[in-house]
């Protein structure tokens, strides 16, 4: 079996000055085990326990949303389509499928207009997206807390 894998993703996060910003984080912390034995090993995460909702939305082609938080800290994951998201700091990062963030810019200032983020379809197809918000669980207070 190969090495340890590293995955990365997007971080959506707020500074103590209330400005979203993305970082791009790297997971590292994984386990070689069975999910359920007698099922061979294999790279594990670790896990994060709690109430969840999960739910897969589509993003027409030509949809760009208004500025906003998202609601509750969560998981996005392409399933089809491109998508971006545009921070308060003004970085924009587009992601298609294999690619995922984590939205975590709650506590925003109001800049300019700009509270948040902003995010919309890239190209001529629907963005559709999975996404897990957690129903419960605390902001991350810095970006690349998930490792």
């Amino acid at each position: 079996m190969t090495g340890k894998p590293s995955v990365t993703y997007w971080h959506l996060w707020t500074d103590k000055d209330g400005v979203s910003r993305q970082t791009r984080c790297t997971m590292t912390d994984f386990e070689l085990k069975s999910m359920q034995p007698p099922a061979q090993p294999q790279w594990q995460g670790r896990k994060i326990s709690g109430a969840l909702t999960t739910m897969v939305t589509v993003q027409p082609v030509g949809w760009i949303g208004t500025w906003h938080e998202n609601p509750k800290p969560q998981w996005i994951v392409p399933l089809s389509g491109r998508w971006f998201v545009e921070s308060m700091d003004g970085t924009h990062v587009e992601m298609g499928p294999g690619e995922f963030s984590f939205g975590g810019d709650q506590n925003c200032r109001d800049l300019d207009g700009k509270r948040g983020h902003r995010s919309g379809t890239v190209g001529d197809a629907p963005a559709v997206l999975m996404v897990i918000q957690f129903d419960n669980a605390p902001v991350p207070s810095a970006p690349c807390e998930f490792r």
